[in-house]
């Protein structure tokens, strides 16, 4: 933390705390998309004064720290091409770490609380290819032994041992079952396609193991929502804080630099009710597939190809990899391999806007942060368009190319190969550890051989 006066810190005024809005949405995964999406949507929410966040953190306590000193407070700044704009976002009334288990279950038994939103990432799920809950991992199956002790034997929840967020979520959620409080709606905000029939899935298979009455609650105790969500949001810097303290004279341990483009669609029932998220700009929709395919394919997909080529060509930042013709490329044959399959929504125009995006000089989104857990990312966004393709009879060399830049990668050392692999591992070996039904495919294995020896020639 640099030495900046008491004085000048972000922070609550005494009015304020007494105009807090009161906890009606609890939140697992208190990150910076979290505060650069949902928070700012309700605030921006014609009604966001009467729908308060208590945040959870995550994998770590870090931001807990930084922000329980300010009453939640941190400013927003929307980096666009040439000026920056601040904003106060006073949403978060609450912050505290994941361990904190007796503060969640208190909140998810409170009949106010409506929503339980997750932002926890793709892997922080554990759940296996099945979609239920991962037992072949140690953490999951030491967190349903917990789990089992303390809700089959009617004990104190805040005793349990868990660890991961859904098996706190589960012990919250045993805690509204047992005071008969009213349904609520589970809204999870993470990249990976009907986010929200696999949480739902995730849930009801960890609760059946758990306790059978549990899990028959879950079907009238809960809604769960299916969401696509988008604005990027990079890593913030020491010099992000020096740049608020500049503009704003206060100094903020923990601000988020965003893009100015949002976007949210929603489709799901809320039965406590929600706040009017859409007169800040989400949509509502009752078939939310085309467009949560059109986001994961198109802007992560080419996320996760700009990653992988980009740091291979010796690149740090989306900007700096787009503007590299030979990624570029690639990006561009990608997306008209997407293209074919995504029926319902605008494509030409999507295309051409994340070109603008991504092409944006002053967000610096870093390749190594998107290339974290690649190989759960190539699965959701790469993988299913070349199935697509190979159902209808074409080779998916877009696909495959950029399945063959990861190859290269693993095997140089710049990624982690898949579980049971090794970066020794031949391409074959790796396109099958990725996913088996493509690694049968010995005619889409040599079109990844092949690009793998064009990239190699470059």
């Amino acid at each position: 933390m640099s030495h900046i006066p008491s004085a000048a810190r972000l922070s609550l005024g005494r009015a304020e705390r007494g105009r807090l809005a009161p906890v009606r949405i609890v939140h697992i995964g208190l990150g910076a998309f979290h505060r650069a999406h949902e928070a700012w949507y309700t605030q921006n929410a014609v009604d966001g004064a009467d729908w308060g966040i208590a945040a959870f953190t995550g994998r770590t306590a870090e931001v807990a720290r930084q922000l329980e000193p300010q009453g939640g407070l941190y400013t927003l700044v929307e980096r666009g091409d040439e000026s920056d704009r601040f904003e106060t976002i006073s949403t978060i009334v609450r912050v505290a770490p994941a361990s904190d288990l007796v503060s969640f279950i208190d909140l998810l038994s409170h009949p106010e609380v409506a929503i339980v939103s997750l932002t926890i990432t793709e892997a922080g799920y554990r759940i296996d290819e099945a979609g239920g809950p991962d037992l072949g991992d140690r953490v999951v199956s030491d967190d349903l032994v917990q789990l089992q002790k303390t809700i089959r034997g009617g004990r104190n929840l805040a005793d349990a041992k868990v660890t991961t967020p859904l098996a706190r979520l589960l012990l919250g959620l045993e805690a509204r079952r047992r005071v008969a409080a009213p349904p609520l709606a589970i809204l999870p905000c993470d990249n990976f396609p009907n986010n929200g029939r696999m949480v739902r899935r995730a849930l009801e298979g960890l609760a059946e193991l758990v306790e059978p009455q549990l899990a028959t609650w879950l079907s009238t105790g809960i809604t769960v929502i299916s969401t696509s969500v988008d604005r990027i949001t990079p890593r913030t810097t020491e010099a992000d804080r020096q740049a608020v303290l500049a503009a704003t004279g206060q100094w903020d341990e923990s601000p988020v630099v965003c893009e100015p483009f949002s976007d949210w669609v929603l489709s799901g029932e809320f039965p406590a009710g929600r706040p009017a998220w859409e007169t800040a700009g989400a949509r509502f929709v009752a078939d939310i597939e085309p467009w949560e395919r059109r986001k994961l394919w198109m802007l992560n997909g080419a996320h996760t190809a700009l990653a992988i080529f980009g740091l291979l060509r010796g690149h740090s930042v989306v900007s700096e990899s787009i503007a590299d013709p030979a990624c570029r490329e690639m990006v561009r044959r990608l997306w008209a391999e997407d293209a074919r399959h995504l029926r319902g929504v605008e494509v030409d125009d999507y295309a051409a806007q994340l070109l603008s995006r991504f092409g944006n000089p002053r967000m610096e989104h870093r390749l190594d942060q998107i290339a974290t857990d690649t190989t759960t990312k190539l699965r959701l966004r790469i993988v299913p368009v070349a199935f697509l393709e190979r159902d209808e009879g074409r080779s998916g060399e877009a696909c495959a190319a950029v399945l063959g830049t990861w190859t290269i990668a693993v095997a140089l050392g710049v990624l982690p190969p898949p579980v049971g692999m090794s970066a020794g591992s031949s391409v074959a070996e790796l396109i099958t550890g990725l996913d088996a039904g493509l690694g049968n495919d010995s005619e889409f294995r040599e079109t990844v051989e092949a690009a793998v020896s064009d990239l190699r020639s470059c």
